[in-house]
Order: C-alpha cells, then structure tokens, then sequence
C-alpha cells in the first residue's frame, strides 16, 4: 500500500466489534467465513455484478427498519452456498442475538457467494454444518490470531498472513474466460488500516473472470495464463475474440456465470445505511483499479459496508481510504 503521512496499517483485530471465522472443504475446494458483529452493525452494499447470489440485502437498504445487522456470510457454491447462512443464523439465536421479536431473536444475516464449482467437486457446497463450523472458529478469533501476531514484525505482514485460500476464497480463482485449465488460483485478502482514531478493513474474496493488476504500477499480478500456463494472456484481448458471440454468459456455453468478487468494508466510523451504501459504491472503484474486465453479466460483484462504532468520520474521507485498503485486499487475495 502506498505510503501515508496519515493512514497506517493496524492489525485487523484492532477493528472493534468484528470477529472473523473460516470453514472449509479441502476436498470440494469451497468453504465459508463469517463476519460476526457482537454488538449489531449497521450496514449497505453496492451490487455491481449482473450475477449475484446474495441473501437478506434489503437489510441494508436505507428504506428498510434501522435494524442492526449480526453477521456477513462470504461463501462459495453459488446459490447452493446460501444454505451456510442457516447454521450461522443457529448459532447466533443459541449465542442470544438476533433481533428480539417477542417471541423469539431472529438473527440478521446477509450473505453473497462466489461460484467455485468448478474448481474442485460441484456436489459439496457451503451448508449449515460449515456455516456454524465458522461461527465456532470465530469464537477465540482474536485471541488465536493475536497469539500469532507477536511473530510478525509489522501490521501488513500480520495482515497477510491471514489471507490465501481459506474460508470463501478456499475455491476462489482469477482469469477464466478460457476454462479453468488457464486460471490462476487466488483466495481472501485483508488489509486494516487507521488515520487518527477511525479505523477500517477490507475483507475480499477474489474469484473475477478478469486479471489482477497492482494500480500503482499497471503490473498484472494473476490471471488468465497462455495454453502452456508459461506466461499472462490478456482476458480483454479475448473477450474481443469473442466479439461476435451473443451467448457468452447464458449459460448455454462454457463460459457460464462462473465467477464474483465479494467483500467487505468495517469500520468504527458512525454512519447511516444510506452513507455506508455510498461508500461501499464507492469502494467499487478499487474493483476497477485492479480488475480488467470487472463487473460483467458473469460476475456477481458485490461489496458490503458496515460500521460498528460511533466515530465521527467525513463521508469522502471515508470512501477513499475504503477504496485504497480494498485495492490492497484484491491483490492480496493473490
């Protein structure tokens, strides 16, 4: 990330109010993470993708009830995986939170998923078992990862090492506009960072049809590879190949729906579900620094923000920073 005189990078359990949970499939290359708000959270998004499998994201509206939002699923097996949100939505109620009706707590949940079938077995996907599975490895988040942190010498190498192929990003790829066998791994990336006392992170499971580039330097990082997997191929060049061909997201062809970046922003900066929907719009443009294609009918892409504390922060400010430290999450994700 680039340097500042202003912002610093912070261990991303210093962000106050979040706890974060991974589960996985090895085998089935899918899994889930949770984002678990102890106190309630309120939330908005920015659904930019025209394939998104997403769940309960009215909550984030600002014409819906100010009601606060308990937990984010990030998961893979496309809308399969929306069925992790009932084992998340039982372990809240059995941890007393949910929004209290009278009768029971009825848990708020969003959830947005990936398409990872293809990438190990399309038969297992995210359910309740690893939707609760998360929320149990949530529980001691951070005081397991902050055990690990007095190994590492700075925030960003702390941040880093929580990122790779775990939770949602365990069947995540990059550059598939040619199948699979031209693909790049890829997986979650985090970055937390500070200026003064707001702080904010980004959350980012990286899983676009396009390539990944470092926006500082125009460098492509990962990506669509060459028949022999030797060097970069160019996914832009190839969409242009294709020009004619009026199917290529239908369904109908090999290059299917196959693909969406999701994420998050947190921060302890106070703001209203239609501000925090601003800024999660805003946020997208880290999506076109570091994406190429984005946003296509084959992606899902969707980011969420929420805010889990009552600094006073300006909007643009906010924006911003969210769009910087999510650049920095895509191309860890790498």
């Amino acid at each position: 990330m680039k340097p500042s005189s202003f912002v610093r990078e912070i261990p991303i359990t210093d962000v106050p109010g979040l706890r974060i949970g991974h589960a996985e499939n090895e085998e089935a290359k899918t899994g889930v993470t949770v984002l678990i708000f102890d106190q309630g959270a309120a939330a908005g998004v920015d659904i930019s993708g025209g394939g998104p499998a997403s769940r309960e994201t009215p909550l984030t509206s600002p014409v819906t009830a100010d009601n606060p939002l308990n937990a984010i699923v990030l998961s893979g097996g496309s809308a399969f995986g929306l069925a992790a949100s009932d084992g998340v939505m039982r372990y809240l109620e059995e941890h007393g939170m949910g929004y209290p009706t009278g009768f029971a707590n009825v848990p708020l949940v969003c959830q947005s998923c990936i398409y990872d079938l293809g990438m190990g077995r399309a038969d297992i996907r995210p359910d309740a078992a690893m939707g609760y599975e998360a929320c149990v490895q949530a529980e001691d988040w951070i005081k397991n990862v902050s055990s690990l942190q007095e190994t590492f010498s700075c925030a960003a190498d702390f941040n880093k090492s929580l990122c790779g192929s775990i939770g949602a990003g365990c069947g995540a790829s990059v550059g598939k506009i040619c199948g699979m066998e031209r693909s790049m791994k890829s997986g979650i990336g985090l970055c937390a960072v500070s200026v003064g006392s707001l702080k904010m992170a980004a959350v980012v499971v990286l899983n676009a049809l396009g390539d990944i580039f470092n926006p500082e330097t125009g460098q492509k990082i990962a990506g669509l590879l060459d028949p022999e997997r030797k060097h970069f191929s160019d996914t832009c060049e190839e969409l242009y190949r294709f020009s004619q061909q009026t199917d290529l997201f239908t369904g109908e062809t090999e290059l299917t729906s196959s693909n969406t970046t999701i994420g998050a922003i947190i921060t302890n900066g106070k703001f209203s579900k239609a501000q925090l929907s601003k800024i999660a719009s805003m946020t997208r443009c880290a999506y076109a620094r570091c994406i190429n294609p984005v946003a296509t009918m084959a992606d899902g892409d969707s980011i969420y923000a929420v805010s889990t504390g009552d600094v006073p922060a300006d909007i643009n400010m906010a924006g911003t920073l969210a769009a910087q430290i999510m650049a920095e999450a895509i191309q860890r994700a790498c």
